[in-house]
This record gives structure tokens, C-alpha cells and sequence, in this order.
């Protein structure tokens, strides 16, 4: 290795980072940025992606630009910088105003050098503008498998990222993953302009990793959890797919004596993080999480990761297994294999693909509503039947076809509270202030102790600029003279070009979800495939990986001489007469959520949608009536009815 005095990069990485060399990979990645190359780094979880955008934002004249979806993640990241004298800040919406506009100057005025934010941030027409005056000395995309519709964790915002680095003309783009196949991989790389030789790719094969399959029906998954939890120490995580399960499990666990938490999205944000706490401290040394967890967590010490249900991808469960041994450490990795599983997750996917019609809708109402307009996802979704992601999706489509393109994003609704009496409030303001400060104020609605301004309403009755209504309100608040509420978030958009035939349009929109909906079924197939693996399990993966192992890894069940068994599913009946009356008779109830036969099915296997949200049909007796069946089973008895 060099000696730090004769390598520069050595020095700061010590310096700075208290780093006494690179790990693999790091040094590839970060000399090919200074030299001015975009660089694609394919680096196992806990590999050190991070370090690879940090160095150079130090030596690099201008702004590094960190594109990072996780929200805990980078505020983390911007914490252990400051500690170590590096100018960094995010940008998110858990920033308080006063916090936003310290960033705002930093950014005015140069001093910072490393600035996270979310992808959505880069749909704000104003903060673009910003950015095209400033100095981008890089662009680092984390999660960057998120670009490619045929990743796992597919986010719309991600895929407008590499037309807006040519729009800003960015010199160089880092793009950093844990989990690219080969053809997410050549996806980023044409996207950005990534040489085949600037991809940089570690091993997937982690040797104190013990890979184990379990085949077992449902009804012995918790006990042999239990068996395995109580003859063995240490923190594990335990994955399932659905909230409920995670209560379930987690409260069986603890009622036969062992440390256990729940961890999902449905759980207060105060829960989720005491029962982060404790597992990351050790007062808790199971948690069981939907995927909701895990992402950012760096405990170097889970011993095991326990598949409860199967995962919905071989990339989630490299993922997820990846989290257990950082430290070097023996950990074991078992998937408890039920293919009753597969009919939840299956339905997940069918529930996200919208229907023909319902894409034929979306097109025709968004694209009538003028040259520049605004909408709420959550009115869309309501309208269409769509789900809001799904809604992201569609419009992000939109914008990729050049149809529109997104400009700001604001508050549709505020509740407001004077602090001090109105003319006190005013009293230190010039007579045309004043005017229209009374005026909005008068065109308020009236509650006990809240004023509610709907924007365009008050806009409306005014005859005053929503935008000048807006500013006011929050010039009000960060001075101190009124307590503010905001609701409504809305997306505003300008139509581009003329999008000619809607219908044709519509259609290529149909297509693309038709062609991810395929890619998520054998996505999950893949993972059957794992479970029923005959050779070397730790070659299969690293194979789905494009890395191919030159011998077994001699430390998984097959490499043990466990032999594959099929893994077991029970077979569902289907609709006995008693359910077939049910159906029929809530087809005769004429539910207009309920009118397609694509609805029908999402409904009898219990996936809920806006439209049945609206309706309240899911306290409905019929409401997951056939969840056992797969929903092209269901959708065929639907289509006969």
C-alpha cells in the first residue's frame, strides 16, 4: 500500500475519515471521478458506497449533489460529516423553515460542499433553476437500481434523474447500489453515459454468510422459528410481508419468553423508533419487520436474518440478508420456504397494474385540464382507481415522453392561528400591506379557534396572486405572528408539446405497466427457483448477480448434502355455492367501485384500492372472500360473472 506522504488520497481518507486504506473498490471509484469519469458502483450492502461520493466532494471545486431516498439515512450521513468538519446539509421535508433557509444561504453563498435531498425535490421547478447557477462539481445517485424499471425498487422520480444531469450539464455522476442484476446495470449506465469499464463491481459472495432453505407448510413456520431462536444468541431480524404477521409473530415470540418487537410502516413514528433503539442497543434482540426496516441500519452484529415469508425478490433478499455479519462474523441467513406465500405477493402485484380503462381515464383527464395546471395524487388516485404510486408512475411516463413537465409542488389548504390580535399584527405594516393582508384574511373560513385558507378559493375571492397568498402566510408564521397548519400537497405541471392521439398514448402507457407487471411475477418466480436450487445456493445468487462463483461456496445447505425438496403449498378450494351467492349478490348491490371485472377480483382477494376506500367496501362481508386463490383465478371467475 502507499504510504499517506506519498499519496495524498491516502492522507485525507486518514485525516478526514480516520481510514488507514480503501476497501476494495473505493479507490477505483474515487480516482475515476477525479479524473472526470462517470463511475457505476455495484457494491454489497455495507461495502462502503458512501465514502466513494465524500472524498472527492473534498477535493472537487463545487457542490456535490447526493440524490438518497432515505430520509433517516441522510440525515445520519449529514451528522457524521459535520462531526468531521465537512460542510454538508440535506434538504427534506422534515425541515423545520428557519433550517430550510440556513441551507438556502449556504447554497447562495457557496460554503457547502456536500447537500443531500430526495429525488421529488428535483420535480421543484424553482429548485431546478437554482441549481442551474450553481457550480455542480458531482452528482451521486444512492439506491441507483431505482432508475431502471426493471429493478426492484422501482421509484418514478428516479427515472427522469439522467435527462435532468444533461440538463444541468453535470461533468461527472456516481451511481451506487447494492443491488443491480446486469440488465439493471446496463440500464444505469446508458442512462448516464457510464463506460462498460467505469462499472465497478465487488463480490456478492460474503464467506461468513450460511445460507439455509427450510421447506415447511404454514402452520409449523412459528414454532420452528421459536426452535431456532431459542437454541441459538444473538440479535436476529426476522422478515415478513405483512403488518399484521409482524404483530402476530413478534407477540408469540415474547409470550415464550424471548426479547421481540414489531416494526412497520402502520406503527406510530415514536414506536418505530424506541423499537430501533432498543434492537440497535441491545435491550431488544429480535425485531420482526416488514421491509419497512432495515434500510440505513448499521448494526455490525445481527447474527441472523430469518425469511418468515418469502421475499418478493432475490434482490430484496440479498438485501436483506446482507444486513446480517458486518462485522465479519459467522451469521446465519435462512429462508423458511411456503409457497402459500406466493398468492400475497402475487396479488400485490396484479393490485398495482392498473386496468386498460383506468389508464384510458387517467390520460383523458390530466391531458384536458390546460396548458398549465395542477393536481393532487391523492384526488387522481380517488378518481381513477389507481394507486398513488401507480399515479407517480403514469405521470412520470408523461414527463419521459415529453408530453409535460413537472414545475412546483405546494401546500393546496392552511389552518392558521393568530398569535397576537390581527391589528397588532398589523400595525407595523404600510397601508397597501395592510389592505391585502385584511382582505385574505377576511376570505378565511372561520373555525373555533383556526382559520382555514383554501388557496385558490381565497385566490378567487380576492382577485389576489396565490403564490403572493402563500408567501404572506409564511412570512407571517417564521416572524412569529401566526401558528400554521398546511394539508393538500399538490404537483403542478405545464403541458410541453401536443400529445396527439390520447388514445395511442394511453396505450403505450398500458403496455409498460403490462411489461413490469410480467418482469415483478418472474422476478418472484426467481425466487422459487432459489428455494428449490439443487446446486451451490450462494452461486445462485451471486449468478443472478452476473458473477459467477469458481467453485461452491461449501458453506450453504446444498453444499452441506441437503437435497431440494418442492417447497409446499396447500391447495386452495375454490368458491363453494355459498360464496358464489355472496358474490353474485354483491354484483347485484351495483357498487360503481366495483364495476370492472379487473375491480371485482382486487376486491374478492382482498387488495384493497382507492375507489374501495372511498366507498368504505372493505368492512363489506365479500372483501377478501377468495383471498386464497390467485388473483388470475379470481379474475376469472369475475369475468364470467
Amino acid at each position: 500500500m502507499t504510504t499517506p506522504s506519498a499519496d495524498p488520497l491516502s492522507g485525507l481518507l486518514r485525516e478526514r475519515f480516520g481510514h488507514d486504506g480503501f476497501r476494495g473498490g473505493q479507490r477505483e471509484v474515487v480516482e475515476g471521478l477525479l479524473e472526470g469519469r462517470s463511475m457505476l458502483a455495484v457494491f454489497p450492502t455495507g461495502g462502503g458506497k458512501s465514502l466513494c461520493y465524500q472524498l472527492p466532494a473534498l477535493l472537487l471545486e463545487g457542490i456535490t449533489l447526493v440524490v438518497s431516498p432515505l430520509i433517516a439515512l441522510m440525515k445520519d450521513q449529514v451528522d457524521a460529516l459535520r462531526a468531521k468538519g465537512v460542510a454538508a446539509a440535506r434538504l427534506d421535508s422534515t425541515l423545520e423553515p428557519a433550517a430550510y433557509e440556513e441551507v438556502m444561504r449556504s447554497l447562495g453563498d457557496g460554503s457547502l460542499k456536500i447537500l443531500y435531498v430526495a429525488p421529488e425535490r428535483l420535480s421543484n421547478e424553482g429548485f431546478r433553476a437554482r441549481l442551474r447557477k450553481m457550480r455542480i462539481a458531482l452528482v451521486a445517485i444512492d439506491e441507483a437500481h431505482c432508475i431502471s424499471e426493471w429493478g426492484h425498487n422501482f421509484r418514478p422520480d428516479y427515472l427522469k434523474l439522467a435527462k435532468l444531469c444533461r440538463d444541468l450539464k453535470v461533468p461527472r455522476v456516481l451511481c451506487l447500489t447494492a443491488t443491480a442484476t446486469p440488465a439493471v446495470a446496463k440500464d444505469i449506465r446508458k442512462g448516464f453515459r457510464i463506460a462498460k469499464d467505469d462499472h465497478v463491481q465487488l463480490s456478492f459472495h460474503r464467506a461468513n454468510l450460511d445460507l439455509k432453505v427450510t421447506p415447511l407448510d404454514a402452520t409449523g413456520r412459528k414454532q420452528h422459528l421459536l426452535d431456532r431462536l431459542q437454541s441459538t444468541d444473538g440479535a436476529a431480524v426476522v422478515y415478513v410481508t405483512l403488518q399484521h404477521t409482524a404483530e402476530e409473530v413478534a407477540t408469540y415470540l415474547q409470550k415464550n419468553g424471548l426479547s421481540a418487537q414489531a416494526y412497520h410502516a402502520g406503527l406510530p413514528d415514536e414506536f418505530r423508533a424506541a423499537a430501533q433503539e432498543k434492537f440497535m442497543g441491545g435491550s431488544t434482540r429480535v425485531i420482526v419487520a416488514t421491509i419497512a426496516f432495515g434500510m440505513g441500519i448499521d448494526k455490525a452484529d445481527i447474527r441472523a436474518v430469518y425469511h418468515y415469508n418469502l421475499p418478493k425478490s432475490l434482490e430484496n433478499y440479498t438485501q436483506e440478508t446482507g444486513r446480517a455479519g458486518r462485522d465479519g462474523g459467522l451469521s446465519s441467513c435462512e429462508l423458511l420456504a411456503c409457497g402459500d406465500d406466493l398468492v400475497t405477493l402475487e396479488n400485490f402485484i396484479h393490485g398495482d397494474t392498473p386496468s386498460p380503462a383506468a389508464t384510458r381515464h387517467f390520460v383523458d383527464h390530466v391531458l384536458r385540464l390546460g396548458k398549465d395546471f395542477d393536481i393532487s395524487t391523492y384526488e387522481l388516485s380517488t378518481v381513477n382507481d389507481i394507486r398513488p404510486l401507480v399515479v407517480e408512475t403514469m405521470l412520470t411516463y408523461l414527463e419521459l415522453e415529453g408530453v409535460i413537465e413537472a414545475t412546483r409542488k405546494f401546500w393546496s389548504s392552511y389552518q392558521v392561528r393568530l398569535l397576537r390580535d390581527l391589528e397588532k399584527v398589523l400595525a407595523g405594516y404600510d397601508a397597501r400591506r395592510k389592505t391585502f393582508l385584511r382582505k385574505i384574511f377576511a376570505a378565511g373560513k372561520e373555525g373555533r379557534s383556526w382559520l382555514t385558507f383554501d388557496i385558490a378559493a381565497v385566490a378567487l375571492a380576492t382577485g389576489e396572486d396565490a403564490q403572493r397568498i402563500t408567501a404572506a402566510l409564511i412570512y407571517l408564521e417564521e416572524a412569529g405572528d401566526i401558528a400554521l397548519k398546511k394539508s393538500g400537497i399538490r404537483q403542478g405541471y405545464r403541458v410541453k408539446k401536443d400529445p396527439g392521439d390520447l388514445r395511442d398514448l394511453a396505450t403505450r402507457l398500458d403496455e409498460q405497466f403490462r411489461k413490469r407487471e410480467a418482469a415483478d411475477l418472474a422476478r418472484l418466480r426467481q425466487v422459487v427457483e432459489l428455494a428449490e436450487q439443487p446446486g451451490c445456493l450462494t452461486g445462485f445468487v451471486t449468478g443472478h448477480f452476473g458473477e459467477k462463483l469458481a467453485s461452491p461456496c461449501g458453506h450453504c445447505d446444498r453444499c452441506r448434502g441437503i437435497t431440494p425438496v418442492p417447497i409446499p403449498r396447500t391447495k386452495a378450494p375454490g368458491p363453494d355455492d355459498e360464496e358464489l351467492r355472496m358474490i353474485h349478490a354483491l354484483r347485484g348491490e351495483g357498487h360503481a367501485a366495483l364495476k370492472t371485472p379487473r375491480q371485482l377480483a382486487r376486491f374478492l382477494c382482498g387488495i384493497g384500492s382507492p375507489a374501495v376506500t372511498r366507498a368504505r367496501l372493505s368492512r363489506h362481508d365479500a372483501f377478501g372472500l377468495l383471498e386464497r386463490l390467485s388473483f388470475s383465478d379470481v379474475l376469472e371467475i369475475s369475468e364470467q360473472l
